[in-house]
């Protein structure tokens, strides 16, 4: 009778050509890491985020998730490498990235949502500013406030013509003993004009819903993660709300993992609730923030705290057992993000 090991090697032949390894468990990846930036952050995640895999920043508004961003895209476009910045809500500072120290020269920033002003609209559609993004007119001093009127003596010229178009004979007042034949008024009819025709694209790209701008955003970042080049790629959605960040299918996120392994990307997520599952390596959970009591009057900053959630793959444990006790907040980080006018300290 055959053993195990021969069993189960007959059955990988006869599967090679469809399920490759079927029954030999898949090994663990410890994959290369590039550093944020933040040391505590860095000392957590024993290095930095994972290269070619999917990291999650789950947390509120204020919390420190775009300040670790913009952390890791100030190293890597230091360094030469060329980033991309995906924005589906049209929320990136670019003031605030210069701040950081990030290269915007080496950052492709991707706004989703937003009609193109220096591309050809389509055939039907006309794209026009609001009237708030628009400068005032200039007002001119003259005439008639602003100086739009008629001179009084060219006025004068065109009275005679004004006075005989007033006495013209069916325009006279009819007599009382006459009787007047009622006029009824004709009835008007409302045609409906045609729309300007926009094809399903543009319709989807131009309209104000955030199921529409994510579609957008998911379809740039898929084009970009196959077209590879990017060092990192930062999927910002962190102002969408959770029921439509979890209208993913889970099939996009499985796609973005093998895409990134392929490239050895940095693909970091943004969002208010955890979305690749499975798909993805990392979970960092970010709690509120406290404002530092540095000054009693004057906001000098904020006190962040970041929880290391999940992580697929942690190297070996070592077969020495240590004799003390592992400390409980191992998986907890904090550090301080200080205000530009608060000054060094």
């Amino acid at each position: 009778m055959p053993s195990a090991a021969t069993i189960r090697l007959q059955i990988e032949g006869k599967l090679a050509h469809r399920i490759p390894s079927a029954l030999t468990p898949a090994s663990k990846i410890i994959r290369p890491v590039v550093p944020t930036g933040v040391g505590e952050v860095d000392a957590l995640l024993e290095g930095g985020l994972p290269i070619g895999a999917i990291t999650e920043m789950v947390g509120p508004e204020s919390s420190g998730r775009t300040a670790i961003a913009l952390s890791l895209l100030r190293h890597l476009t230091h360094t030469g490498r060329v980033c991309a910045w995906v924005d589906v809500c049209d929320a990136f500072s670019p003031e605030s990235a210069v701040a950081e120290g990030v290269n915007l020269a080496r950052l492709l920033w991707a706004r989703c949502g937003v009609s193109p002003l220096h591309t050809k609209p389509p055939a039907g559609y006309e794209f026009t500013l609001p009237e708030k993004y628009l400068a005032p007119a200039v007002a001119k001093k003259g005439l008639y406030g602003g100086g739009f009127g008629r001179h009084p003596r060219n006025e004068v010229k065109g009275l005679s013509e004004a006075v005989s178009g007033l006495l013209r004979p069916e325009m006279s007042a009819p007599r009382c003993a006459e009787p007047q034949r009622r006029v009824r008024p004709e009835r008007e009819i409302f045609t409906p004009q045609p729309q300007p025709s926009l094809t399903r694209a543009n319709a989807r790209a131009n309209s104000g819903k955030p199921w529409a701008r994510m579609e957008q955003a998911l379809r740039v970042t898929d084009l970009l993660l196959q077209a590879g080049g990017f060092s990192a790629i930062v999927l910002d959605m962190a102002s969408i709300a959770p029921e439509y960040a979890s209208r993913v299918p889970l099939a996009t996120w499985f796609r973005y993992r093998a895409a990134a392994e392929r490239t050895q990307a940095v693909l970091l997520l943004l969002t208010q609730h955890s979305c690749a599952k499975s798909s993805g390596e990392l979970l960092l959970r970010f709690l509120p923030g406290e404002a530092r009591d540095d000054e009693t009057t004057v906001f000098t900053g904020i006190e962040h705290r970041l929880q290391l959630e999940r992580r697929r793959f942690t190297q070996e444990p070592a077969n020495v057992v240590p004799l003390r006790k592992p400390p409980q907040n191992a998986n907890v980080a904090h550090w301080k993000s200080q205000a530009t006018w608060a000054g060094a300290r």
